[in-house]
């Protein structure tokens, strides 16, 4: 059965990107342009991962999380943060708040398939 991956961003480019690598790889690819979209996209169908951007609008990257930590526990999905925000803080503050990984974009399908690799999936 192939896995399911929720890409939540607001560039319709990068979900496309994702897409595109992640169905190649035959997972089966949902998406949603901010965070409110995404934590209602998991309430219906609970993906198996998620990539995961960090500015958005209506719900950024981080309330998602801890909004989707809070509700369904720390395990479930993997979450990998996909994001410009490079520093230190930033990358610490997300794997506090539950993400599994980290990765910057832009990505390849090398880094992306790798860092799922390295989650388990």
């Amino acid at each position: 059965m192939a896995r399911m991956c929720l890409v939540v961003d607001d560039s319709r480019v990068v979900r496309k990107v994702a897409r595109r690598i992640l169905e190649a790889h035959g997972y089966d690819v949902a998406e949603a342009a901010d965070g409110q979209k995404a934590l209602e996209a998991c309430r219906a169908e609970m993906p198996d991962c998620v990539l995961l951007d960090w500015n958005m609008p209506v719900m950024d990257g981080i309330t998602f999380l801890r909004n989707l930590r809070e509700e369904f526990g720390p395990d479930d999905p993997v979450v990998v943060f996909c994001t410009t925000e490079n520093d230190m803080s930033h990358i610490e503050m997300a794997i506090e708040a539950g993400a599994q990984e980290y990765i910057m974009k832009p990505f390849d399908d090398e880094i992306l398939v790798g860092k799922l690799s390295q989650v388990g999936l």
